[in-house]
C-alpha cells in the first residue's frame, strides 16, 4: 500500500507552521516558526501583527520542512491546512497560502478542524492509540471533554460556558505581574508556592460544562484587595483548584461513558501539575494518553495527521475554502 504524504499548514495565531506526515502517524518534518518574542513586549498576541509575520514566514517555513522530509511538492498527496478557529486573519495568511498550492501544484485541498488537530496530536506519539477514547482538550481558546467516535467523529460532552483554562491562566499571569506567555510562568511559579488558598469551584448539575471567570474573578480580588499576598501560593491554588474541576468532571464522563482509554490535548496540557495529576488516573481500567510536550502547543504535525484521516475519509475543499474564526467540532 503507497504511504501518503499530507503538508499540514498551521498558522491560527503566533505559531507559523508547515510539517510533512507520512500516514497520519509518523513526522517526517515540523516546522515552527514562534512569534512569541515579537509578542512578548505587548504581553500578548497582538492579531495584525501575528498576520503580517505569517505572511513574511510562510514560505520559508514550507521550504524547510519539504527539505527536511527529504520530499518535493510532488511527492505531497494532500495539502491540509487549519481552517478555524482562530485569528481570522492569520487563518487566512495559512488558508490563502494552501489553496494557492493545491493550485499550482494540482493536489487536493483538506481542510482541518485546529481542534481536531490537536486531538491528532496524541496519534503521533502514541502509534497504539485508535478510537473510540475520551479527549480533554484544554487550551487558550477550548475547554471541551470530547468522545472520540472515530478518527472524523466527535461528540462534545462538555465545554466551558465563558473562558477557555488558557485565557483563565493568562489573565491570573498578567494580574500577578508575570510576562506572556503566561501559562507557562504560572507553572513554574505555582512550583515555589503552597496551594494554601481557598478559591471557588463551578459545578452545573447533570452537566459536563466547566466555568473558570468565578475562580479568576476571585484570583484577581484576593491579589487586589490583600496585602503582601504570596504570588505564588496564590498561583499554586488557582493551579490546583482548576485541576480539581478538570479531574472531576473526567471522572464523571468516564463513568458515564465507560471509556477505558482517555487522552489530554492542547497547550494546556503541558502544563506540568495538570499532566500529573491527570496520569494518578491511571490504572487498570483506564489508560492516559499524553502527547509529547512540543506537541502539545500549535503545531503543524497534529494538523498534518488530523488532515490525513480526513483525506483518507474522502473530505476534500474546494478553492472557496475560506476562514471560520469561530469553527466548532
Amino acid at each position: 500500500m503507497k504511504d501518503i504524504l499530507t503538508l499540514g499548514i498551521e498558522s491560527s495565531c503566533d505559531e507559523t507552521s508547515v510539517a510533512v506526515i507520512k500516514n497520519g502517524r509518523e513526522i517526517l518534518s515540523n516546522i515552527i516558526d514562534t512569534q512569541i518574542p515579537i509578542h512578548e513586549k505587548y504581553g500578548g498576541v497582538v492579531p495584525e501583527i501575528a498576520s503580517r509575520n505569517h505572511i513574511e514566514a510562510i514560505s520559508r517555513v514550507t521550504k524547510l520542512a519539504l527539505k527536511e522530509a527529504n520530499v518535493e511538492f510532488k511527492d505531497i498527496d494532500a495539502i491540509t491546512p487549519t481552517y478555524g478557529p482562530g485569528l481570522v486573519g492569520a487563518l487566512l495568511v495559512g488558508v490563502s497560502y494552501a489553496k494557492a498550492l493545491s493550485f499550482a501544484i494540482n493536489k487536493p485541498l483538506v481542510g482541518v478542524n485546529h481542534i481536531q488537530g490537536h486531538i491528532a496530536a496524541n496519534y503521533l506519539t502514541y502509534k497504539e492509540l485508535k478510537p473510540p477514547f475520551l479527549c480533554l482538550l484544554v487550551s487558550g481558546g477550548n475547554t471541551q471533554i470530547v468522545y472520540v467516535r472515530d478518527y472524523t467523529e466527535f461528540e462534545v460532552l462538555g465545554k466551558t460556558r465563558d473562558d477557555a483554562i488558557g485565557e483563565a491562566f493568562d489573565k491570573i499571569a498578567r494580574v500577578v505581574g508575570l510576562d506572556y506567555p503566561g501559562g507557562p510562568k504560572v507553572d513554574k511559579l505555582a512550583k515555589t508556592g503552597i496551594p494554601n488558598i481557598k478559591l471557588p469551584k463551578t459545578h452545573f448539575e447533570n452537566s459536563l460544562d466547566f466555568s473558570f471567570s468565578g475562580i479568576k474573578t476571585a484570583v484577581i480580588n484576593i491579589n487586589h484587595n490583600t496585602k503582601d499576598i504570596n504570588k505564588a501560593d496564590l498561583c499554586a491554588s488557582f493551579e490546583k483548584t482548576v485541576t480539581e474541576v478538570l479531574i472531576e468532571n473526567i471522572r464523571k464522563a468516564i463513568e458515564q461513558t465507560g471509556m477505558k482509554s482517555l487522552a489530554i490535548a492542547g497547550g494546556v496540557s503541558a502544563n506540568s501539575y495538570i499532566r500529573s495529576e491527570i496520569l494518578k488516573l491511571q490504572n487498570d481500567d483506564l489508560k492516559v494518553y499524553m502527547p509529547d510536550l512540543k506537541l502539545c502547543t500549535d503545531n503543524a504535525a497534529m494538523i498534518g495527521s488530523a488532515g490525513y484521516y480526513n483525506f483518507i475519509n474522502g473530505k476534500r475543499d474546494e478553492l472557496d475554502l475560506n476562514a471560520v474564526p469561530n469553527l466548532k467540532l
